[in-house]
């Protein structure tokens, strides 16, 4: 380690800790408003700052200032002075420092965690008062889409200049915001030659880009990247002038590559390990701590040989190629748990490692400019190599942040959203389609589907060929049918992967009151178990059967809340997932009358507290629970019919004395009050009774039952009291699906009715304590894909065009797999998103590893051969939200055996400890059904289960 620098000392004992503090906070506050862009910064070690907060706060009460919320992320260091500034903890050697590079830095730090960033003058303060060092100044720049941010450039560019014909090679450290006439300037002075010998091209990848002769364009803009090679040409005649002879040279037939990576085969003397982009904006540079994120030791960091060079054509013959761990960069396990997964998919890498950039699409405007696929194809080629030396994918982690912000910085993120845009971006980049064509689709027309799905298939292949499409892509059936006029639509759409819906559990119970329209019965709770992702008519067939539904009758379902009816379920296909365990539901047994009818609805009234029965309507409240019945729009109805109808559904809650002094039982009752069948249709019957409304016994038995107050409300909103001309004709109105009548509820009512049964609906599912087994409950995989594929509405937000109808809808969709890919990519959606909240779902899934059976999920008949998948990858989730940790479980196919892919650290493991529920995102290599006897590692496919029988 370099020597410490020697700092005066004097005056420290008159300096006491209060007045250190103070003297810090305001030349803090003083340097954080004046900063700007070329300020300097200093590193200095989380530890000793962490310390120094504890003396200078050691007698102040908690929170007293901004920098004492340090310490409530800290154990306590105590509360004696700290000695000299000794930053040694942030350094790879501090006794070497090179002239090109300077002292270097680990490549993993974090700020807030590893090291504060402190401005000029709070530096030079402390470091007059304890000394110390080294010393590790960093500048500000500007950064951000509008270059008005300002940054701290903690890591600044690490470049490869490589130098031709002559074959030497060095590494240096310079800005972002440096121009490219800075860096041909420090070239030459590196390698001795005059500024009109050399010109310079980026050499990204070791290939010539773009020739760098713009000189006062920054690097940053010139798109130069971290750990990126620069190819400093020396032209063959002195005095040439640059750029002719610089663009002559680009008449090179490979020589010039091939003699760079034969001589970048010898590591870099300056091979130096650094992390990417930029830390602490200007605001995460105040003195204050940022939350510690994640414990890493930096006493001995994983250093990997830096070499320029990415050996073309490897061979890992006579080695276990394969076995190579990746940095964790900070938060970075979501992307090495999916890398490591791609990586491993013998598809890409067969491919990757031979010579890939002939199919690098460099003008696609959807792509990456071929940047990603370079930056990827470099990677794999280095996890592949010999040697178990973990790999820092900083170069690549920079290329990924700079095409997609989103995953820029060192939080967590999600590894199925990084797999999807990786997947997405390596298509674009290597898309055999130079020019897509444009290409109208035609409809189905009633044409078979193989015709259709074979046209769709041929016009994506048209615009999209590449080797992820050969892999990952499949294809799928998507069948919409408009809910009005039936209409069906069929189309043939791609995929990449699949996202199967997960829940806790399978089923569940759902408490639904239910009444009849005919008082034949008191209304009564009944509690089914239904599918959780089930559909309404899942739980209407349920009530059928737990009620002994008649033939003749059907199941009207609707939502009371506050005392109405909020909303008729009268859509099957409505997911039962909209409805809520605190909801109250009612079912209504209605006949099956296919004529011209409306619904009935009777709503209760109550008189509010302290108001008299006879003042106006304004002072009755809604109360209990509507009352459903039908009645026929083809018939004249009475005043008076209403009345009857109204009477009979409340007959079976009428006391026995109210009747006067005749004793009725509840079968007279029912017997005395017409059947509303006849009301509904004159000319139908009930299947119970052929009571009309002229029958004499009918009117004979009127009076033994009580006069009800009822109101209709007509078509203009007003009020019409039923108890007066019950001989008037109602004239229903032809605008409204239903007849409003509302019953007021007097307390002489009350006292003749058992009412209570209208009140205090149960809920769908009373809350109660969840045992271990119903949150542990197993899903089969096989499961979790049924209900993808099972129809279902389609969300407001993606409402479909009928072309029928002329207008867009909210139509039924229908999935059923078409045209399976060599790589099945299965992502269970673990995660889940409701209103502000997000969840976790813990469940676990019973997925198999051999002989995943798909067969029977394929709509396509004219393949015969059975659809066989073998589990060779997979990514887990160790946590909760927003945290936890990313693994990966990888099968090598060479050696037929597991391991365990934890950023840096790779053991073996057994094939039973693969499933577990944090399995997270599933890869399915097919099975070729003439090479499952044999012995790679796959099942014999003789006798095995179908996909029913798994389940």
């Amino acid at each position: 380690m370099a020597e410490m620098a020697e700092v005066s000392m004097c005056s420290i004992t008159e300096v006491t800790p209060e007045e250190e503090r103070i003297k810090i906070r305001d030349i803090a506050l003083a340097a954080e408003a004046n900063s700007k862009e070329g300020d300097t910064f200093y590193l200095i070690t989380q530890r000793w700052w962490q310390h120094w907060i504890e003396y200078v706060n050691h007698d102040q009460p908690n929170n007293l200032n901004e920098a004492s919320s340090l310490s409530e992320h800290c154990d306590s260091l105590g509360s004696s002075r700290p000695a000299g500034i000794d930053n040694s903890d942030l350094i790879y050697d501090a006794t070497s420092e090179d002239s090109n590079g300077g002292i270097e830095i680990h490549d993993t730090l974090l700020e807030g965690r590893d090291y504060v960033l402190l401005p000029h003058d709070v530096w030079n303060q402390l470091h007059t008062w304890y000394g110390g060092g080294p010393t590790l100044a960093r500048k500000v720049i500007s950064s951000g889409l509008s270059q008005s941010e300002l940054a701290v450039e903690v890591y600044p560019l690490r470049l490869q200049l490589l130098v031709m014909p002559k074959g030497d090679h060095c590494t240096i450290r310079i800005s972002k915001k440096e121009t490219i006439g800075e860096l041909h300037k420090r070239a030459c002075e590196i390698f001795d030659l005059n500024l009109e010998q050399v010109c310079i091209w980026d050499y990204y990848g070791r290939r010539r880009h773009a020739l760098m002769n713009d000189m006062d364009k920054t690097l940053d803009d010139a798109n130069v990247q971290m750990d990126q090679d620069i190819l400093v040409e020396v032209l063959n005649h002195v005095n040439a002038t640059g750029t002719g002879d610089c663009m002559s040279s680009i008449r090179y037939n490979g020589s010039l590559e091939k003699e760079a990576t034969s001589i970048l085969v010898e590591p870099s003397k300056s091979s130096l390990s650094i992390a990417g982009g930029l830390s602490a904006s200007k605001g995460a540079s105040k003195i204050y701590s940022t939350e510690i994120t994640q414990s890493q030791s930096l006493t001995s960091p994983a250093r990997e040989s830096d070499n320029a060079v990415a050996i073309v054509g490897v061979s890992t013959r006579g080695s276990s190629g394969g076995l190579t761990g990746l940095l964790n960069l900070g938060n970075t396990c979501f992307m090495n748990s999916a890398i490591q997964c791609l990586v491993h998919t013998p598809e890409f890498a067969r491919y990757f490692r031979e010579d890939y950039h002939q199919e690098i699409n460099w003008q696609n405007p959807l792509g990456m400019v071929g940047e990603l696929a370079l930056a990827f194809g470099e990677l794999l080629r280095r996890l592949w190599a010999p040697g178990r030396t973990p790999v820092a994918p900083r170069p690549f982690k920079a290329k990924l942040a700079r095409f997609a912000p989103q995953f820029s910085g060192y939080n967590q993120h999600d590894s199925q959203e990084l797999l999807a845009f990786l997947l997405d971006g390596l298509h674009e980049d290597l898309n055999r389609v130079k020019h897509k064509p444009y290409i109208k689709s035609r409809d189905a027309d009633g044409r078979p589907d193989e015709e259709v799905a074979d046209e769709y298939w041929a016009n994506h292949i048209a615009r999209n060929d590449s080797i992820i499409v050969d892999v990952c892509q499949g294809q799928y059936k998507s069948t919409l049918v408009c809910p009005v006029c039936n209409k069906v639509s069929v189309t043939f759409d791609p995929f990449m992967y699949l996202s199967l819906p997960l829940q806790s559990t399978t089923t569940r119970t759902m408490t639904v009151t239910v009444f009849t329209c005919d008082g034949s019965a008191l209304p009564s709770a009944c509690t089914v178990t239904v599918p959780k992702q089930g559909r309404c008519r899942d739980l209407i067939q349920a009530l059928s059967g737990a009620c002994s539904l008649k033939h003749s009758e059907k199941i009207l379902l609707v939502e009371i809340r506050n005392h109405l009816i909020q909303r008729f379920f009268e859509d099957p296909l409505i997911l039962l997932s909209t409805i809520k365990d605190d909801d109250h539901l009612v079912a209504y047994r209605t006949p099956k009358l296919l004529k011209n009818t409306k619904y009935l609805q009777l709503m209760h009234r109550l008189i509010e507290q302290g108001a008299s029965d006879n003042q106006n309507s304004s002072g009755w409240k809604p109360y209990g629970t509507p009352l459903v019945s039908l009645i026929s729009c083809d018939d004249e109805i009475t005043r008076g019919d209403i009345q009857t109808m109204v009477q009979r559904m409340l007959s079976p809650m009428l006391r026995s004395e109210s009747l006067g002094r005749a004793d009725v039982s509840d079968t007279s009752i029912s017997a005395a009050v017409p059947d509303p069948c006849s009301v509904l249709s004159s000319g139908e019957a009930c299947s119970e009774s052929n009571v009309s409304l002229s029958d004499n016994h009918v009117t004979s038995s009127k009076a033994a039952l009580p006069k009800l107050p009822l109101q209709l409300i007509d078509e203009n909103s007003a009020c019409i009291d039923l108890l007066v001309g019950e001989e008037k004709t109602i004239k229903l109105s032809s605008s409204s699906p239903s007849i409003l009548i509302y019953v007021d509820w007097s307390q002489n009512l009350l006292e003749k009715y058992e009412s209570h049964y209208l009140e205090n609906l149960p809920e769908v599912f009373k809350y109660g304590p969840v045992t271990k087994k119903a949150r542990n409950e197993p899903l089969s995989l096989y499961t979790c894909l049924e209900a993808f594929l099972r129809e279902e509405p389609l969300v407001p937000e993606d409402m479909w065009y009928c072309p029928q109808c002329k207008e867009r809808r909210q139509a039924s969709k229908k999935l059923d797999l078409w045209r399976l890919p060599e790589v099945l990519v299965i992502h269970l959606k673990r995660f889940s998103y409701s209103r502000s909240m997000k969840h976790k779902l813990e469940t676990f899934v019973n997925f198999p590893i051999h002989d995943f059976d798909v067969t029977n999920y394929v709509a396509n008949k004219n393949n015969s051969q059975r659809q066989l998948y073998e589990l060779y990858a997979l990514t887990n989730h160790y946590g909760g939200m927003g945290s936890g940790h990313y693994t990966a479980h990888i099968k090598l196919l060479d050696e037929n055996r597991w391991y365990n892919f934890d950023d840096s650290h790779i053991s073996p493991i057994n094939e039973d400890d693969v499933k577990s529920a944090a399995a997270y995102v599933l890869f399915y290599r097919r099975v070729k059904i003439e090479d499952a006897s044999v012995s790679n590692g796959f099942q014999s496919c003789v006798g095995v289960n179908n996909a029913s029988s798994q389940k």
